[in-house]
């Protein structure tokens, strides 16, 4: 959610604002869950001390401690972010898609200073969590007239698998994790499946298949002959680097007292 947040008016919280044609309702945003968590938090903090922390700090801190909660990292979260009063759904194109290719993924990086590092690793926050089968299903069934008819980038052995949760005529809202076998604990798995075939969206699986990625998953796969990263390691540094991106100046933020409409 942090990260969907960012890419749209910078991190300002505007993912969370309520009614007609804001990002909320964009179909990219169809699938985040937990609303019901950052309200809460509001209602709390405001109770403590109100007016104090914005709801774009809140997701900053939620994002982090959902990494926490799952066995990943800590990181310092830097604060002071200001909530912004506009939302529009038409302006959730800057969000990278489930079939962008992966230039089309730079691109979009690139447009708010984060590198191809930084987008492998932040794509990596799909070790944990769930995409929902509208999202792949279509890699699934009459993708070519040879073989299993599923796209050759995912492993024929997963196939099955993926067709049985996913069937051909429904269960579009049906929700898939993302990580599989491990889809509750934050690590490096999510690039074994990667290595695998065994990746759920098309635009996570073309980090292996594409050259220019392909390295960077396996220097966090440990592969021989390449610099070892740390997966968790760097994701706190790409979630910090993130997480600035077009902070608001005072003239055209605010702290909300309700995170879903503007004071």
């Amino acid at each position: 959610m942090h990260f969907h947040d960012c890419f749209v008016q910078g991190c300002d919280a505007s993912v969370l604002l309520d009614g007609p044609n804001t990002e909320k309702t964009a179909r990219p945003n169809g699938g985040l869950r937990g609303w019901e968590v950052i309200d809460d938090a509001k209602t709390q903090l405001e109770a403590a001390c109100p007016g104090v922390v914005s709801c774009a700090d809140i997701l900053a801190f939620a994002a982090r401690d959902s990494v926490v909660l799952t066995k990943g990292i800590d990181w310092k979260v830097p604060t002071g972010r200001l909530d912004g009063r506009v939302s529009l759904a038409s302006e959730t194109s800057n969000l990278p898609g489930f079939r962008d290719s992966i230039e089309v993924q730079k691109t979009k990086f690139q447009a708010f200073g984060l590198n191809t590092q930084d987008l492998v690793t932040l794509v990596g926050g799909h070790t944990i969590g769930t995409s929902a089968c509208q999202f792949f299903s279509y890699r699934l069934y009459n993708v070519n007239t040879t073989g299993n008819g599923a796209d050759p980038t995912i492993n024929p052995s997963f196939v099955p698998q993926l067709r049985a949760l996913c069937p051909q005529d429904g269960a579009a809202a049906k929700r898939v994790d993302l990580d599989t076998g491990s889809a509750t604990q934050f690590d490096a798995t999510f690039f074994t499946n990667l290595r695998n075939g065994r990746g759920i969206l098309e635009s996570d699986q073309k980090l292996w298949t594409d050259a220019s990625t392909k390295s960077i998953v396996q220097s966090f796969l440990g592969v021989r002959g390449l610099r070892p990263m740390n997966f968790n390691v760097e994701f706190g540094r790409s979630m910090v680097k993130m997480s600035t991106i077009g902070v608001k100046s005072a003239d055209k933020g605010e702290i909300r007292r309700i995170c879903s409409a503007i004071n």
